[in-house]
């Protein structure tokens, strides 16, 4: 009947047709604005014909991903009434859908998200497949459903789960869909097909009422002024404490909800659509869909280089047990890969196996792990005191102590014990790799895989790259890093790599305010009200304070004319007065056991003396505090940039995020500065010059703001995910 890019109507029996989704050239489907053009076409069609039933299903594993996230930059900066223009061509398409004259039933296999579940929720009945999942994720990008989820979900199910499935823009199991009345029915994947056309027979035959649906989704909430009220305040309560000050979209869908729930359709989708353009073009949503597209450029990435190396990890071993070691051997089970956890004592064996029994069985109390496959993960560990089947394993992570001496005998050792093809990968966040690698006979199969403590929390991996590493040890490393279900970004051998280079001239900043009389608990508020998880002198005490003097010496040493002090810090002093930070119970904070045995930090009266600070320099403004510490972040990522230790502007900002907690809303450092514009960076700049090296512009930065030539562009493969 009719065939295009994205989709084709196919003639069945009885009257029946069927809405087949196939975008040509792609493993998923997607609304983007072909699809929403031939799906146009389609209705037209459609409206013309003699129906008795409408099944619409996908020729791919998965109904619809969504929307075609790619596209939103561009529309998104084209203004409030772009956006709207924008929904309203599919929020017809859904309308006329809704509308048909026979009744429409959607088989649901694999994923329906975003405007793939509002497609669904369009349709008057949903069958869906045991191993599919479902959901709203808009939030998650900083925008609310924009084709009609506010408007239909609570209309379907009620404010109550409406509100949790909208807010939390999580995806859902079949079987929790069906428990919360999302969908009307869970069969076997085989079996989805038949079943959706026994329900369009169903509707037929008089036996299942969808016209009452339909005027049940077109129609004000069925709930009085009282009811109403207590559902939406309740829900804004109870979003509002979870989302937090810099996250608007959850409770603006509520909001929208409340706001269109006494309306038809007509005039709630009118709501939405508001809603929603307001949302797109502010900075919160620019930046997170920046951060989603940049998941999506950093996997382009990862499988660019996976090409350089046609071998497959499939067995790995860490050097090294303990915390880190074990963490490391746990993640690399967990995701399916066998490793050998090797220590030179018997204890240390014993800390990694627990630490990674610790983890898993964390898992299994949330129910994301059964017992089973928790025993499964465990039988992939491999406890030894040996090299014995070292020849047999295709990466090797070593993860001593962070001492160069150290790393570079037991490398040598390894490196003995191992295949000429075997991969050595370094666990340090310091240490040049092309310095340990003098100790090695094959230095281009060895390089850098620098993990972020805690392991399994932290989503960064920096794969670094020494002078002598082949491509192939390179993408190896990527590779066993991606299997791990981490974020690999290849950075060149420097001092610090990236993010510990970018980190520590923003706790120089730090030092410096401390220094003039700025109280930390004041900064750490500061840093944390702008959208940092944890302050300055909260996150020092987390890596460790010696852990910190000894990195600092390392870079001051690299980069002396912007990290040397000629004064002791803070952090110095504490660490002189034996406060190590967390590890110690003390540090810029004290810290004691909650009810569940984590450590949660108090204010010292110690402190203020060791540091001599007896009051806060108010002179300072919060403003002040935020340039002076985001300024010399931002100055560093652009050298780095410049010596190309990384290779993109947002390869810089995802490891910003991934690595350090970088406030996702506002996209990662770079993009931040794109916000704000270049001129006023400049201007911060300029007027904290006389604090130092730390406070100049390099040369490019000083170009950029000449030209006005921002970190991204609306056009850049960077800003559509890697799509060209």
């Amino acid at each position: 009947m009719y065939e295009g890019n994205t989709l084709k109507l196919l003639r069945l029996e009885d009257g029946l047709v069927e809405l087949v989704f196939d975008l040509n050239g792609e493993s998923v489907n997607k609304f983007g604005r072909q699809t929403v053009g031939e799906l146009e076409q389609a209705l037209d069609i459609l409206e013309q014909e003699p129906l008795s039933g409408l099944l619409v299903s996908s020729a791919k594993p998965a109904l619809m991903v969504g929307a075609d996230i790619t596209e939103f930059q561009s529309f998104f900066a084209s203004g409030e009434q772009a956006v709207k223009d924008y929904l309203a061509a599919n929020n017809r398409n859904f309308c006329r859908l809704e509308d048909l004259a026979a009744p429409v039933v959607v088989a649901i296999d694999g994923y329906a998200l975003g405007g793939g579940m509002e497609l669904c929720l369009a349709c008057d009945y949903r069958i869906m497949g045991s191993g599919g999942k479902i959901g709203l994720p808009e939030t998650q990008l900083g925008i609310v459903p924009g084709w009609g989820g506010t408007v239909r979900l609570p209309r379907l199910v009620g404010v109550d789960t409406a509100a949790e499935w909208i807010a939390s823009g999580r995806q859902w199991r079949a079987d929790a869909a069906f428990k919360a009345g999302v969908v009307d029915a869970v069969v076997e994947t085989d079996r989805l097909r038949d079943a959706a056309l026994h329900t369009l027979a169903e509707c037929a035959a008089g036996r299942l009422d969808y016209q009452s649906r339909r005027a049940l989704k077109t129609s004000p909430l069925q709930l009085n002024a009282v009811e109403a009220g207590m559902a939406f305040e309740t829900a804004k309560n109870v979003v509002s404490a979870e989302a937090g000050p810099h996250y608007p979209a959850p409770i603006a869908a509520i909001r929208v909800m409340e706001a269109a729930a006494s309306k038809g359709r007509a005039e709630a989708l009118a709501i939405e659509a508001e809603a929603f353009a307001q949302l797109a073009t502010g900075t919160e949503a620019q930046a997170l869909v920046g951060i989603f597209l940049g998941e999506q450029w950093l996997g382009r990435q990862a499988r660019q280089w996976q090409r350089h190396d046609e071998g497959e990890v499939s067995r790995a071993a860490v050097l090294g047990a303990g915390i880190m070691g074990g963490g490391i051997a746990y993640q690399s089970a967990l995701k399916g890969v066998p490793v050998r956890m090797k220590d030179i004592e018997r204890k240390g064996l014993d800390q990694g196996l627990r630490e990674a029994n610790r983890l898993l069985t964390k898992l299994v109390e949330k129910g994301r792990l059964s017992v089973s496959e928790m025993g499964q993960a465990l039988i992939r560990i491999e406890p030894t005191l040996s090299y014995e089947g070292f020849d047999d394993v295709d990466i090797v992570v070593e993860a001593v102590v962070e001492n160069a001496r150290v790393k570079k005998t037991v490398l040598a050792e390894a490196e003995q014990c191992t295949g000429d093809d075997t991969v050595l990968a370094s666990n340090t966040s310091t240490i040049s790799i092309t310095e340990l690698s003098a100790a090695l006979q094959r230095p281009e199969k060895f390089c850098g895989m620098h993990f972020f403590n805690p392991v399994h929390a932290m989503p960064l991996v920096e794969v670094i790259r020494g002078e002598k590493s082949s491509d192939s040890t390179i993408a190896r490393t990527v590779a066993y890093a991606s299997r791990m279900g981490k974020k690999p970004v290849v950075v060149r051998d420097c001092a610090g790599f990236l993010v510990n280079r970018v980190l520590f001239p923003y706790f120089s900043a730090f030092a410096m305010l401390v220094r003039d009389g700025v109280d930390y608990q004041r900064v750490d508020r500061v840093m944390e009200r702008w959208g940092w998880p944890m302050g300055p002198a909260y996150l020092l005490d987390v890596v460790g304070l010696d852990t910190a003097i000894h990195a600092e010496a390392v870079m001051a040493e690299a980069y002396p004319d912007r990290l040397t002090r000629d004064y002791v810090s803070a952090t110095e002093a504490l660490y002189k007065a034996g406060r190590l930070g967390q590890k110690s119970s003390g540090g810029f904070y004290d810290y004691v056991d909650d009810r569940k045995g984590r450590p949660k930090k108090q204010s010292s009266k110690a402190v203020g003396d060791i540091i001599q600070q007896s009051g806060d320099n108010e002179s300072i403004t919060d403003e002040t505090i935020v340039a002076r510490m985001m300024i010399p972040m931002i100055t560093e990522l652009a050298r780095c940039l410049d010596e190309e230790v990384v290779a993109s502007a947002t390869e810089a900002d995802m490891a910003m995020v991934y690595g350090t907690g970088f406030p996702p809303f506002r996209g990662g450092p770079l993009r931040w500065v794109d916000a704000i514009g270049l001129s006023r960076l400049e201007a911060m700049a300029k007027t904290l010059g006389s604090l130092g090296a730390l406070y100049q512009l390099p040369d490019s930065l000083k170009q950029r703001v000449r030209d006005n030539q921002p970190f991204y562009s609306v056009d850049s493969a960077e800003n559509k995910g890697g799509v060209q």
